[in-house]
């Protein structure tokens, strides 16, 4: 008998040789029938593989991210299949699961594939499908397996830096795939399925390999999971913060300034600045002090810091001057500079903690394949902070900031997160500088922490920074999708490699823990986020513009100018649209530009001291009229429902 552990904890004993769909079965045949995939001892396994010693075992299902891998994965054995049958003569490489779906990298020879051969594609795959293939993996020897692909180049590559035994093939209809397994029980649980697109890849991503073709698709266990799912995907086109930011003027690119640098617009500008005073203001209470760092420091200083060791090959060559031997580089990273701003004067225990907030602009190279929009740019302005402080400050400070990123949260509307926990890898300890004790100091202070306030959390191992933990906050939109936002992290090694100190009570020097932090991470990253979270509808107090005036005729126009005199007076942006267009037309140019309150003004408004409001996205609901005071108001109360007070 063997014992199997659940992940509830709960210990069941089998007969030697039982397999996960048997355990399952075991648990309940409901249960069984929804399980895809399984895990033992944390290696992915087959739902038929038999077990034969104690341990963990995990069943996994569609809800489950490990579930939906080894259901993507087993698709694109079955794509691969149907395009060897529809395409004879292609050389299969790899395809693995990825985000949302599969791939596959093909060399398809002279033959080529596009966009009308989807469809067809698309048929072949649910048609072998349909015949409910179970997927079983065998073991083979390397001179078998090589014999299998000796006509295949690339499965050849991939054979000969394997060892023998260690070699297994994945069967099912008529297809054999070179594989190591994480496979759905049979291909009928396949319904419905999608060839996205094809793409140009290189052979194992180097550009002085083959280009291949990549053919990316996805596949669900039913056809309305797949027609959501393109659904969500044409509105997420509808929100691409690119679109948005060129319809709404906030930011643009020039190939003449560069790639991946862009260019702030008066609105983005405006928005930028409104982001960043929101925040200052908080920082102010809390007690953080501005400082100002330059935009280029000596390689010494990223050597000494350890960044250049890890990113000096993703870094902006070095910068030569006229001196010789001298070199600057672009500033990746602004805690080196801060951390050299503690080090100008002698501190004290009782000075502590010194809290320096800057949002500095940073340049990395990024290669231009992965630049995209603003998501991930060469250039970007971090709203970062450091907290120098003492061992026993380390627990209050690291909290507080954790009230600061959760009001920047509540304020903007980003209410569904998971605190990640992101810890060093347990094996691979070569990625990270500093000794175990430190690390361990750090760790369990993030930890402790975060069960204090009650966040919500998950552990991902690997994770961490090179130089401590991190506190990351994986935010979903309102897509659904998880994007990390905002940062905390913890850290002993820098005041070490920087030589800090400060005097304490015991009159000796000591060394101060620093806490990186940065609820916004990058400023360009955050603003497209949240582009496509609200879909351009900001809330009220960020909108570049609150309100617009239109004027039913030219009759109006003073009255119009008269009505934004009064709203200037009461803090609201606002603007007039007095072109010679219909009210119509004006609308929905105005809706168009997602401008929050359009207020018609006419005959009736000017003679009553009133503005008409139609509010933005509520077409055939009827406007309102108020007085100036009256609307004044109703800014003010929906400004105060949605930006928090920060307290300390």
């Amino acid at each position: 008998m063997i014992k199997i552990t659940l992940p509830d904890g709960s210990i069941r004993e089998f007969a030697s040789s039982v397999t996960p769909m048997e355990v399952a079965k075991n648990i309940s045949e409901g249960f069984a029938r929804n399980v895809i995939s399984a895990s033992f001892n944390g290696t992915t396994i087959e739902t038929e593989t038999p077990l034969t010693t104690d341990g963990n075992l995990i069943l996994y299902t569609w809800n489950d991210a490990e579930g939906k891998k080894a259901f993507w994965h087993s698709t694109s054995h079955v794509m691969a299949q149907a395009l060897e049958e529809l395409y004879p003569g292609i050389k299969l490489t790899l395809g693995p699961a990825i985000a949302n779906g599969f791939y596959y990298d093909i060399d398809f020879g002279d033959q080529k594939i596009s966009e009308a051969d989807f469809k067809k594609i698309e048929d072949r795959i649910l048609e072998i499908s349909r015949g409910k293939y179970d997927f079983k993996m065998r073991p083979v020897s390397k001179a078998e397996a090589l014999e299998m692909y000796k006509d295949n180049v690339y499965k050849t590559e991939l054979i000969s830096n394997l060892e023998d035994g260690t070699i297994t093939f994945c069967d099912h209809a008529t297809f054999t795939d070179l594989c190591r397994g994480g496979h759905i029980p049979n291909t009928g649980i396949i319904k419905a399925v999608k060839i996205m697109s094809v793409a140009g890849a290189y052979w194992r991503g180097d550009e002085k390999n083959k280009q291949l073709t990549r053919v990316y698709g996805t596949s669900f266990p039913k056809q309305k999971d797949l027609t959501e799912y393109l659904e969500l995907l044409e509105e997420a086109k509808r929100r691409d913060h690119r679109k948005l930011g060129k319809e709404l003027e906030l930011f643009a690119f020039s190939q003449k300034v560069g790639q991946g640098l862009p260019l702030w617009l008066p609105k983005g500008a405006a928005l930028r600045e409104r982001l960043e005073q929101f925040l200052k203001r908080a920082q102010k209470k809390a007690g953080y002090e501005q400082v100002v760092s330059p935009h280029i420091g000596q390689k010494e200083l990223y050597v000494t810091s350890g960044h250049y060791a890890k990113y000096g090959a993703d870094s902006f060559q070095p910068i030569h001057t006229p001196a010789e031997g001298e070199e600057f580089l672009l500033k990746p990273m602004n805690c080196p500079h801060h951390c050299e701003i503690y080090n100008v004067r002698p501190w004290s225990y009782k000075d502590l903690p010194k809290r320096y907030a800057e949002f500095g602009t940073v340049y990395r190279y990024e290669q231009s394949g992965e630049l995209h929009g603003l998501t991930r740019v060469r250039g970007f302005t971090q709203d970062d902070a450091h907290i120098f402080c003492t061992p026993e400050q380390l627990d209050e400070e690291f909290k507080k900031v954790i009230d600061l990123v959760l009001y920047v949260f509540g304020s903007l509307g980003f209410e569904n997160f998971t605190a990640q926990i992101s810890l060093r890898d347990q094996e691979d300890r070569e990625k990270y500088i500093g000794t175990d004790e430190n690390w361990e100091k750090a760790e369990n202070a993030i930890i402790n922490a975060a069960k204090d306030k009650g966040l919500n959390t998950v552990v991902e191992y690997g994770e961490a920074a090179f130089y401590g933990p991190k506190l990351d906050f994986m935010v979903k939109d309102a897509l659904g999708r998880q994007w990390q936002l905002g940062t905390i992290q913890v850290d002993y090694n820098l005041p070490e490699r920087f030589d800090l100190t400060y005097k304490g009570a015991d009159n000796e020097l000591h060394r101060p823990v620093m806490i990186h932090r940065a609820p916004f991470g990058s400023m360009e990253r955050f603003i497209a986020i949240l582009l496509e979270h609200t879909a351009g509808n900001f809330p009220l107090w960020l909108m570049p513009e609150q309100a617009i005036i239109l004027s039913l005729s030219e009759k109006y126009e003073n009255y119009a100018k008269k009505v934004l005199d009064l709203l200037e007076n009461h803090e609201i942006r606002a603007l007039i649209d007095n072109r010679n267009e219909t009210i119509g037309k004006k609308i929905r140019d105005a809706e168009m530009q997602k401008i929050p309150f359009m207020l018609i003004v006419g005959e009736e408004e000017e003679k009553n001291g009133t503005i008409s409001i139609r509010r933005h996205g509520q077409e055939g609901k009827g406007n309102i009229t108020v007085s100036i005071e009256e609307f004044a108001k109703i800014v003010d109360e929906e400004i105060k429902k949605t930006l928090k007070v920060f307290t300390v």
